[in-house]
């Protein structure tokens, strides 16, 4: 099998793929915190979920599977499996913001919470995704790279929340996306890597659809993902800067 059909720079888009999302997200995030309502903090998690789990984990894992490839045999994917990793992604990925993001106040329980919640909504969207492939055979998964890629997600998507959580200066909140879009990335490729194909030319083809019948609909959706919480963002009204966060002794 090839990670890479299509060649490196394939790498690179998906990576740029994800940091755009996590940093639009993160930024939503932001928002949600200097919120003036409950109603409208859920409003911009909703964004920062979609933006996030939508294009930064779910587009990103489709882009990079674009390169993905068994040479001389087909691959086909579930339609259905496909967009349930895309609604897992967004639902899980809302619920460890909720733990952050739904109070002011800040806690350190809830950052390490949220940041678990998040890197696992990387590898349920990534593994769901996953067992949308058809191929002609089936494969299987080496348990230590599995675990491996599960600590990345969790690790890196803890220290974006952080940095997103605690950083004023919006260069800082932009390196939050890139060490998202990291954690992202890089457990995608750890996942792949844990891949372990059984191929059999003599097994008939797999069902399901090609990659690049879908491409155009998932692009437009993802135009939409991005183009909503962006115009969101942009139209917010600023905020002042808040005094540097305190963690809270009771929790």
């Amino acid at each position: 099998m090839e990670h890479f059909a299509l060649g490196h720079w394939l790498l690179v888009l998906a990576y740029l793929t994800s940091v755009v999302g996590c940093a639009l997200g993160l930024a939503c995030a932001v928002q949600a915190r200097n919120a003036a309502t409950d109603r409208q903090r859920i409003r911009w998690l909703v964004l920062a979920a979609v933006s996030i789990g939508g294009v930064g984990i779910w587009l990103m894992h489709f882009v990079a599977m674009l390169g993905f490839s068994t040479p001389g045999m087909p691959v086909r994917y579930d339609v259905f499996r496909t967009v349930l990793s895309a609604v897992l992604a967004v639902a899980a990925v809302f619920a460890g913001l909720v733990v952050v993001g739904s109070r002011a106040k800040f806690g350190w329980w809830r950052l390490a919470l949220g940041g678990v919640i998040t890197g696992l909504a990387v590898n349920v969207m990534h593994y769901t995704g996953m067992s949308a492939l058809r191929v002609k055979g089936d494969f299987g998964y080496d348990g230590v790279l599995v675990a491996l890629s599960v600590a990345i997600a969790v690790v890196a998507a803890t220290a974006a929340l952080w940095f997103a959580v605690f950083l004023d200066r919006l260069t800082l909140r932009l390196l939050a996306g890139f060490v998202m879009g990291a954690a992202v990335t890089g457990m995608h490729y750890t996942g792949m890597a844990a891949v372990r194909m059984h191929m059999d030319m003599n097994a008939p083809d797999p069902a399901g659809a090609e990659v690049f019948s879908f491409l155009f609909p998932v692009f437009v959706v993802a135009a939409i993902a991005m183009a909503v919480p962006l115009c969101a963002v942009l139209m917010a009204p600023a905020v002042e800067p808040e005094a540097p966060v305190e963690a809270e002794v009771l929790v």
